[in-house]
């Protein structure tokens, strides 16, 4: 979160490779369905508390060349923090960490859907069902 990115770790040595600058805040990260993308979650301020309506994003990853494919901005700002994608992969569901509210992103198009109005400062939700038998914890990640 403090440093705005991704790092890359080589899985045997447990050290950095690598770097994605992915956006201020960056939080959260959800594979696509077919392991395809990562959608990264960034929370538009790199500090444990932020304001409203800051310049949150989130940012599509191409894990296997490392390149970001797109970056969703939020439009009139806003705090995107943890959440899940549908159990078809077709929605990705974000709590609004700074702004009580919930979003909803088309994944196909990047498109942003829904602002829907929830309690103060949501940190991280789940969408049922998920595919899967076990839960790993956290936001529903299920294997």
């Amino acid at each position: 979160m403090m440093a705005d990115g991704v790092f890359l770790i080589d899985p045997d040595r447990f050290e950095r490779i690598a770097f994605i600058p992915t956006g201020k805040g960056t939080h959260g990260i959800y594979p696509s369905r077919d392991g395809k993308l990562l959608y990264v979650s960034n929370r538009g301020s790199n500090k444990v508390t932020g304001g409203p309506h800051g310049p949150g994003s989130v940012t599509v990853v191409d894990p296997a060349t490392r390149h970001i494919l797109a970056t969703w901005q939020i439009p009139g700002g806003g705090s995107p923090d943890m959440g899940n994608l549908t159990a078809d992969g077709t929605e990705l569901w974000l709590t609004g960490r700074y702004d009580a509210e919930v979003y909803v992103f088309e994944t196909a198009s990047g498109q942003l859907t829904h602002r829907i109005k929830v309690g103060h400062r949501p940190h991280g939700m789940t969408v049922w069902p998920q595919p899967g038998r076990y839960s790993l914890g956290h936001t529903g990640n299920m294997r």
